[in-house]
């Protein structure tokens, strides 16, 4: 299967443009939006993590680098809480209710001001899980089709 880097590049971009801080991420096919968020930061260099209950906090731009001591979401959402760098931190969302210190963690970096660009996104969540949540996360959509329509002037050339 080919990833389409141009996909991979606006959905990033949109995360990016979100309103807050937590974003929820609807998708059909998360293995492929993790191939195309690995190929964007590694061709950009742009800090992006991803977070799976079975590796804990990895690196999408050199997959060698964990972070230590973020093993269990709790302490990768301290982790970001604490982080003073730009970064977008896909979380694997576990199934089932999220705990009551996850969910708290996760209104904290909703409610987090910074100087700095942080998007935490949640990957497979459901309606129940981020009712708690209220209106602090910014749903994205990650299809194709949800895509923008505006033109972006990108090396020189515009693109849509």
């Amino acid at each position: 299967m080919s990833v389409d880097p141009q996909a991979g590049t606006d959905l990033f971009e949109r995360i990016l443009s979100a309103s807050g801080p937590l974003v929820a991420l609807k998708t059909t096919d998360l293995a492929a939006l993790v191939d195309q968020f690995r190929l964007v930061a590694r061709r950009t260099g742009q800090a992006a993590y991803l977070w799976g209950a079975s590796e804990g906090l990895v690196s999408l731009r050199d997959a060698q680098m964990r972070v230590p001591g973020c093993a269990r979401l709790g302490d990768a959402l301290r982790y970001i809480l604490q982080s003073l760098h730009f970064g977008v931190y896909l979380l694997e969302v576990p199934s089932g209710p999220i705990s009551a210190t996850d969910s708290a963690l996760l209104r904290q970096l909703a409610r987090a001001q910074t100087g700095h660009v942080r998007r935490v996104v949640l990957l497979g969540t459901t309606a129940a899980q981020l009712g708690g949540l209220g209106d602090e996360v910014v749903v994205v959509d990650a299809d194709r089709h949800a895509r923008s329509a505006t033109p972006r002037l990108r090396d020189g050339r515009w693109v849509v």
